[in-house]
């Protein structure tokens, strides 16, 4: 379905955030029948609803949220509704169509998109190909999953664009390049569990995209994505693995017999991150640029390439301790990844945020033939702490608060060591956004300072 496909129909849009606003300034120019904006929410009175927007589509909430939704040949949902809303089921077996504004923008922009999920790596690795693609003369509008609805973005030749599971689950047409980075058990809360989990993220592969590039290393995303294929019938080009065209060897960056750059060029930490470069050269390689022969001009630009904030940014201190802001971890394998970056050192982890009820036991796994501390924060942390209990190379240490285990772990840590903050949970709950716990890390690592 496309925004034109709008015209002349009822419309219901189901959602007041950012994407929502960002909807009805859309569907509104392709004259629907009736546009109403419907805020389901608790607090829907507060929500600030005036001006051109309750002009174009009046909002409905409280005891007519669901009559406003229902009466709508089509309702258009924001990210931020998940498929378990029990108002989902009834609206569709009701034969109502849900789609998304992702989905609206990319039936009009598929063929210009390169789309970018997974379960981790996905803001990095379409930054990365955003900056590699601009370095070699194809200049590309970065957005996505980063602020920016997709109705909002502006006009281009070219996108390149970072796509959450929430975002993929509606599309009905795949990006020309689709891409994913990586799959494990997440938000499984909104999606109804693992199995469905999975079903969404990867609805980005199943609309005949014109190239699929995967992380290869990923066993698991490799096993879910077999038998799939690309609209001329090839499977996914897996990336990053030993047997990839573009891997690394030797800390040297390879395009099948053909030495790069050094792996040191990259100026982020892990493995993780050299799996994300090498799924980035697959996808310019895919799209015909002549990787080899751009090596200088393409080690350039991961020369000057940097990190997003908050992933593993080390933050100074003159106590000789590093700390590391990755509070967006927000999963254990997320924190597994980070964990491994600073392996050699010793290391103190801070876990512990809105508890979600994931599944700790592969971290326990991970850390069975590791040694460092694990101080675990409210909320999960105890729940984390509880699991790890009985591995021989874990100190686990509880915590009031991150500003008591940052207290604790500057006692703990050993001179020359790591403090990460790598949660491997949300941030909601005790703290407004990941941004907010952020800040407050960088508060209790100076009012702890000596």
């Amino acid at each position: 379905m496309r925004l034109a496909d709008l015209r002349g129909r009822s419309v219901a849009i189901w959602g007041t955030g950012r994407e929502g606003r960002a909807a009805v300034t859309a569907i509104a120019k392709h004259e629907p029948s009736r546009l109403i904006a419907v805020d389901d929410s608790a607090n829907y009175l507060s929500v600030e609803w005036t001006d051109d927007l309750a002009r174009l589509a009046p909002l409905a909430g409280g005891e007519h949220a669901f009559a406003a939704l229902a009466s709508a040949e089509i309702v258009v949902r924001s990210p931020g509704v998940p498929q378990t809303h029990p108002y989902l089921q009834e609206l569709r077996s009701r034969g109502i169509t849900v789609t998304g504004g992702s989905a609206l923008w990319m039936a009009d922009n598929a063929a210009r998109t390169v789309g970018v999920t997974g379960s981790k790596g996905k803001s990095t690795t379409s930054s990365l190909i955003s900056h590699l693609l601009a370095a070699v003369g194809r200049p590309n509008a970065y957005g996505g999953n980063i602020g920016i609805p997709l109705l909002d973005i502006a006009p281009a030749e070219l996108y390149v664009l970072e796509l959450s599971s929430y975002q993929c689950a509606d599309l009905t047409d795949s990006p020309r390049v689709a891409v994913v980075t990586s799959l494990f058990p997440e938000h499984l809360d909104a999606h109804g569990g693992e199995r469905e989990y999975y079903r969404d993220k990867l609805n980005l592969l199943q609309h005949r995209p014109e190239l699929i590039v995967v992380n290869g290393a990923d066993q698991r995303l490799r096993d879910e994505v077999r038998g799939v294929t690309d609209a001329s019938g090839y499977p996914p080009v897996p990336a990053a693995a030993e047997d990839s065209r573009f891997r690394i060897e030797d800390g040297t960056v390879f395009c099948s017999d053909d030495e790069l750059f050094p792996r040191d060029v990259l100026g982020l930490k892990g493995k993780h991150n050299e799996r994300n470069l090498c799924v980035a050269l697959a996808v310019l390689d895919g799209m015909g640029i002549d990787v080899v022969g751009s090596r200088e001009v393409l080690e350039e630009a991961v020369r000057s390439f940097r990190g997003l904030p908050h992933r593993l940014t080390e933050i100074e201190d003159g106590s000789g301790l590093t700390f590391v802001d990755d509070t967006l971890s927000t999963s254990p394998y997320s924190a597994m990844h980070a964990i491994e970056a600073y392996e050699g050192r010793p290391l103190t982890v801070l876990v512990g945020g809105n508890d979600r009820g994931l599944d700790y036991a592969p971290l326990r796994d991970f850390l069975e033939s590791r040694q460092l501390t694990v101080i675990g924060m409210p909320d999960s942390g105890p729940r984390i702490l509880s699991v790890l209990e009985g591995v021989p190379g874990v100190r686990a240490l509880p915590s009031e608060d991150l500003f008591d285990a940052v207290r604790l772990a500057r006692e703990v840590t050993p001179a020359g060591g790591v403090v990460l903050l790598s949660p491997a949970a949300p941030s909601y709950g005790r703290f407004r956004n990941f941004e907010h716990r952020s800040e407050a890390f960088v508060q209790a690592i100076q009012d702890t300072a000596k």
